[in-house]
């Protein structure tokens, strides 16, 4: 049987870098991605200001300059049919008053790079865990397949489980979780970007749709937001519907719809908000989405699950290289970032209720009435300071552990 002290299920971003941390820190450790490559298209992009700091202390800025990216320096909110409040990122404290926008493919192959240095890491691609072992009631480690077929087991002093929101190694323990009502689901698709387009971020609200377009250099990034259970009613719609539906909505968008060629080009997500009532279990813990789902609102999974990582390689490290990780210690874990998960959970669901349910119910026609938030901000824009707060840099943000720096 192979031996890790610490096997980190999934090479998302909350699995990468708890693995570059933890083997910083000297502690074995093998991190098992399913796929063969990081290559998946419309996974997060987001690296907010936040992880930007993280990313200097941990001595990756000059690494990360060379990755293809985008600076977001603005946020658009919609207050009317054709006017949008801007809030601009100069306001934020610290110093990357910016959000960046980054193929997630690229950010993670060069926090594997970065791992790859260290000699206590391991990356076993192509590598999927089918589940876990367990003695007299603790993990113990997990069972796994390749892509070949080939099947085994890896023991571990803990196991962490960065395997998402469908998470094999959570639901084999059967771990208590709590949900909540979301009033939709997003296509993400892409259109051409031209020149004298808008920059940036931003978004509008119509009748019952509503789409949120992200600068990408030479292509708009669109989550088009419908209702809850409503693709297969878009899809039976046909295309020209929708193309008919989005040109409606962002009319500057309207001489490229054609560019999309078919509705399989609109790749379905499944929003969930949900996190686990405990986050671990004896010789398990569980991190990222695997803890807690995010709705997209805001782009902040990949900041929390990041913020997770940091927190468990500064808590974890030190019982790991002394082999005495007790529950006692997972906990803490819990309670470092479980208020966190809370708060922005929290945020989510208001702008759940109160302006993403509204506007695809057709409660909110911002050509007959803006909603009291949208009007304070198009007036007072400075208040657009607290939300680009939350989103870009978040509540509790966490620092590198000394041991992690460079």
């Amino acid at each position: 049987m192979e031996r890790t002290t610490c096997c980190v299920v999934g090479g998302g971003p909350a699995g990468m870098v708890l693995g570059l941390l933890l083997a910083r820190a000297g502690v074995d450790v093998t991190v098992l991605e399913k796929h063969g490559d990081f290559l998946r298209d419309f996974r997060g992009d987001t690296v907010h200001a936040s992880t930007l700091r993280l990313l200097d202390e941990l001595g990756l800025t000059e690494r990360f300059a060379k990755v293809p990216h985008q600076l977001v320096k603005r946020l658009g909110f919609p207050v009317g049919p054709r006017t949008t409040a801007v809030v601009d990122l100069a306001g934020l404290p610290g110093p990357h008053k910016h959000i960046a926008m980054v193929p997630q493919w690229d950010f993670l192959d060069m926090i594997a790079d970065a791992a790859a240095e260290e000699p206590s890491f391991h990356l076993r691609m192509n590598t999927e865990a089918t589940g876990l072992t367990t003695k007299d009631g603790r993990v113990t480690g997990i069972t796994y397949r390749t892509r070949d077929g080939e099947t085994g087991e890896i023991a571990a002093d803990l196991t962490v489980a960065c395997d998402g929101r469908r998470s094999v190694l959570r639901s084999a323990l059967g771990l208590g979780i709590r949900s909540w009502r979301v009033p939709m689901d997003c296509w993400w698709l892409r259109v051409p970007r031209h020149e004298g387009d808008p920059s940036g971020l931003g978004g509008m609200i119509g009748s019952k749709r509503m789409v949120v377009y992200i600068d990408r250099g030479d292509y708009f990034q669109l989550a088009f937001l419908i209702e809850k259970g409503s693709d297969a009613r878009w899809r039976e719609a046909g295309l020209q519907s929708f193309r008919d539906s989005l040109a409606e909505l962002v009319p500057w968008l309207a001489d490229r719809v054609d560019s999309i060629e078919s509705l399989d080009d609109a790749k379905l997500l499944d929003v969930k908000l949900d996190r686990l009532t405990t986050w671990y279990s004896d010789g398990l813990l569980c991190i990222g989405d695997a803890a807690h789902a995010m709705s997209p609102v805001g782009g902040v999974g990949i900041n929390l699950a990041v913020q997770d990582a940091v927190a468990a390689a500064r808590i974890l490290a030190g019982p790991l290289r002394r082999g005495t990780v007790t529950t006692a210690d997972l906990a803490k874990v819990q309670r470092r970032r479980g208020p966190a998960t809370t708060v922005t959970q929290g945020m989510q669901r208001l702008m759940h209720d109160n302006a993403v349910g509204p506007a695809l119910s057709g409660r909110i026609d911002l050509s007959k009435r803006t909603p009291l938030a949208l009007r304070l901000l198009n007036r007072f824009p400075k208040l657009g300071l607290i939300p680009a707060y939350l989103v870009a840099i978040g509540f509790r943000p966490e620092h590198a552990p000394e041991f992690a720096r460079r």
